[in-house]
């Protein structure tokens, strides 16, 4: 008997969080959200908690052509920078790079951006965006919608960056794929609970 468990939206509310996966880009396709969906979710998205109301973040969408231009304009930037990868590594990296760009209808850019002049942590900046990518990944389930989060090769290359559309002294938090699974995949072993969590408990001095 197969382990898989179905998801059925609309009887327990937390059920389809509980058995959230991330998804391939190379299983995502269409149908994806429609543009009143896809505010929406995006909106969920920026509902985070922010130390300070700084906004530390700001979203690319992705859509039609302009996924196919971002990823050949990535594909002209990784030969660039790695001039010494020979033919068959090349053309695998490139080929992730692609799939990761085009196999889904939407693709969102997550940016992260720092101010470092703030008078709050940097870290809880940083994981302000963090939790825009997850925000995203919750709503999307919760809408119906497959999605993975990924960052990459491009996500750490300054050539990388521009392609993508990002500033000077900006980083890209996650790349997020949105679209509808062809079969569902096979999940992950979860961690352990009882490994994970503890509750803390005064003890004598």
């Amino acid at each position: 008997m197969s382990d898989e468990i179905e998801i059925v939206h609309g009887a327990d509310p937390l059920t389809p969080l509980e058995h959230r996966r991330s998804t391939t880009p190379l299983l995502l396709g269409g149908p994806g959200p429609d543009d009143a969906t896809l505010r929406r979710l995006l909106t969920i998205a920026l509902r985070v908690p922010d130390h300070g109301k700084l906004e530390p973040w700001r979203l690319i969408v992705l859509r039609g052509d302009a996924r196919h231009e971002v990823a050949r304009r990535l594909t002209d930037v990784y030969t660039r920078e790695h001039p010494d990868d020979d033919a068959e590594q090349r053309e695998r990296q490139i080929a992730k790079t692609v799939d990761m760009l085009t196999a889904a209808p939407v693709v969102v850019v997550v940016v992260s951006r720092v101010d470092p002049l703030a008078r709050k942590p940097e870290w809880e900046q940083v994981l302000s965006a963090g939790a825009v990518c997850m925000n995203l990944l919750t709503a999307l389930t919760l809408a119906g919608f497959d999605g993975v989060w990924l960052t990459g090769w491009s996500s750490y290359s300054e050539g990388g960056r521009q392609a993508l559309g990002l500033e000077s002294g900006e980083k890209v938090a996650g790349i997020i794929p949105i679209g509808t699974a062809s079969e569902q995949q096979k999940d992950r072993p979860r961690p352990d609970f009882d490994r994970k969590v503890s509750f803390w408990q005064a003890t004598a001095p």
